[in-house]
């Protein structure tokens, strides 16, 4: 999986780790848009630079076993990585995806990744990473799951 410094064009290796307790410490509201102490008992993970410790993205979420499905319940890139004039693309996409492989090996062929979006961004969701509206949440199931995988977690 890679990240693309968007100014250059360079292509970053990454790592996906859960995010440790120190962590938190590091977490602003300003940087990362909420508040992620609130998150400490969820299962949650961090996108950084292969080697790296700053922390560029983040995804909390929810495993709902008896739906088959993960639901996500945070996701954010940090704030200079948001919007026309962000630094690295690719960050969420990369997220999305882990979270798609991680309910793909726990639930197989009935897999689903969820998450409510805030309303100002669904279409986002919808056009860029192929979700489907289901009631109040987006949603991903196969063969999306499978193809957003395809695209994120290769390197080029």
């Amino acid at each position: 999986m890679n990240i693309v410094e968007v100014s250059t064009g360079k292509v970053y290796p990454i790592d996906i780790l859960a995010l440790e307790k120190a962590d938190y410490k590091r977490l602003s509201k300003s940087r990362y848009f909420f508040d992620w102490k609130e998150e400490e008992k969820s299962e949650t993970y961090k996108l950084v630079q292969k080697g790296q410790n700053d922390i560029l993205g983040l995804v909390s979420i929810e495993r709902i076993t008896s739906e088959w499905r993960i639901h996500i319940r945070l996701l954010t890139v940090s704030k200079e990585n948001k919007g026309s004039e962000k630094v690295f693309e690719k960050i969420a996409g990369n997220l999305i995806a882990y979270v798609s492989k991680e309910a793909v090996k726990e639930f197989g062929e009935l897999a689903c990744v969820s998450l409510l979006s805030k309303s100002s961004i669904v279409e986002h969701y919808i056009t860029k990473y192929k979700m489907n509206k289901t009631g109040k949440t987006l949603s991903l199931e196969m063969p999306e799951i499978i193809e957003i995988i395809n695209t994120y977690d290769h390197e080029k």
